[in-house]
C-alpha cells in the first residue's frame, strides 16, 4: 500500500511544469484580449488563480520528489531529453510574473526576479552539459532543446518594467543568438535522421514559440513594430500554418504529458497576433487573433480533460 504513492512521486516528471506554461500563456492571452478588444466579461482572473495554484501544487510535489527521491531527480537532470524540461519551472515563474503585472506589481517583481535568476542558472547549467557531454547523440535532439536557452526571450516582457533596460536586452540577446543555431540542428535532425518518437512529436509546436515570444519582447524593447518585428511575427505565423497543415499526424498520437507542448506556443502566437492588431489596427490581425484565441482555449481545455483522465487512470508518473 505504501509503495505505490512513493513510486508515483519518484516518477513525477519536471515536465509537469509545462502545464503552468500552457495555463499561464492562456491567462496572458485572455488578459490581452480583454484589454485590447474591450471584452465585456473577465476570464483571465480565474485563469490566473488556477495557474498560480497549479504552480504551487506542482512545486510542492516536485520538492517532495527531490527530498525523498533525490537520486531519481538527479538522474532526470542529467537525462539528454528530460534535462530540457527542467527550465519549465523558471519559465512558469516568469509567465506568472507577466500575468500578475497588471494586478500586483510587487508580486510580479518578486516572481520575475526569482524566475529570471533561476532561468539564467539553468541556462548556464544546460549549455555546460551540452559543451562537456559524453552521452548526447543527434537522436536526442528535439524542439524541447529550445526551452533552456530560447526561454530567455520571455524575460523582457515584464523585465522592461522591473529592471534597467540593459537587463532585458541581455536576456533577449541570449535567446535570439541560440534560436537560429538550434533551429538549424533540429531541421537537420528531422530531415536527415529518423522521425521524432511519438512521445516527442508534440514538441514540434515549440517551433512557434521563439519567434512569437521574440516578437512580443522585441516590441516591448523598441516600442513599436518595425521590419525586424515583422520578420519575427511572420516566422511564427508560418510555423503555425506549417504545423496546422500536419494536424492529421498529430491527431493520431497517443496521449502523453508532452501534449502540453501544444499549449504555450499556441498561446504565444495568439498574444503576438493581439499585439500586432494593437500596433497596426489591421482587421486581418483582429480576425486572426479571435480564431487563434478560440483554438488555444479549446486545445488547452482538452488538455486539462485528457490530463485529468490520465491522472485518474494512473497513466502518468509511471516508470518508462
Amino acid at each position: 500500500m505504501n509503495d505505490q504513492p512513493h513510486s508515483r512521486l519518484q516518477h513525477f516528471p519536471v515536465a509537469w511544469f509545462a502545464t503552468v506554461m500552457g495555463l499561464g500563456g492562456l491567462t496572458i492571452a485572455w488578459r490581452r484580449a480583454e484589454d485590447i478588444l474591450q471584452l465585456p466579461f473577465q476570464v483571465s482572473p480565474w485563469l490566473l488563480a488556477a495557474s498560480t495554484v497549479l504552480f504551487v501544487v506542482l512545486a510542492a510535489l516536485y520538492a517532495a520528489k527531490v527530498f525523498r527521491h533525490r537520486e531519481s531527480a538527479v538522474k532526470e537532470w542529467g537525462n539528454p531529453i528530460r534535462m530540457s524540461f527542467l527550465p519549465t519551472f523558471s519559465i512558469g515563474l516568469i509567465l506568472l510574473s507577466i500575468a500578475w503585472l497588471p494586478i500586483n506589481a510587487v508580486y510580479s517583481q518578486w516572481l520575475w526576479t526569482l524566475g529570471s535568476l533561476v532561468h539564467l542558472l539553468l541556462t548556464l547549467y544546460v549549455i555546460t552539459q551540452w559543451v562537456h557531454h559524453t552521452k548526447f547523440e543527434i537522436a536526442h535532439m528535439n524542439p524541447a532543446w529550445f526551452i533552456p536557452v530560447v526561454g530567455n526571450i520571455l524575460v523582457p516582457i515584464a523585465g522592461v518594467t522591473h529592471a534597467p533596460i540593459e537587463v532585458s536586452w541581455f536576456f533577449f540577446s541570449i535567446g535570439l543568438t541560440f534560436w537560429p543555431v538550434l533551429l538549424t540542428i533540429i531541421f537537420y535532425r528531422v530531415i536527415f535522421h529518423a522521425s521524432l518518437p511519438e512521445r516527442l512529436m508534440p514538441t514540434l509546436f515549440i517551433l512557434i514559440a521563439p519567434p512569437a515570444v521574440g516578437f512580443i519582447s522585441y516590441v516591448k524593447l523598441v516600442g513599436g513594430v518595425d521590419a525586424f518585428a515583422n520578420v519575427l511575427y511572420n516566422s511564427a505565423l508560418f510555423f503555425t500554418l506549417l504545423l496546422f497543415f500536419q494536424v492529421k499526424w498529430f491527431a493520431r498520437l497517443k496521449f502523453f504529458l508532452s501534449w502540453w507542448a501544444y499549449s504555450f506556443p499556441l498561446a504565444a502566437i495568439t498574444i503576438a497576433s493581439l499585439l500586432m492588431f494593437h500596433e497596426t489596427g489591421s482587421a486581418l490581425y483582429l480576425r486572426l487573433s479571435g480564431i487563434l484565441l478560440g483554438i488555444t482555449t479549446v486545445v488547452i481545455a482538452g488538455l486539462v480533460i485528457r490530463t485529468a483522465l490520465a491522472v485518474k487512470n494512473k497513466a502518468i508518473c509511471v516508470e518508462e
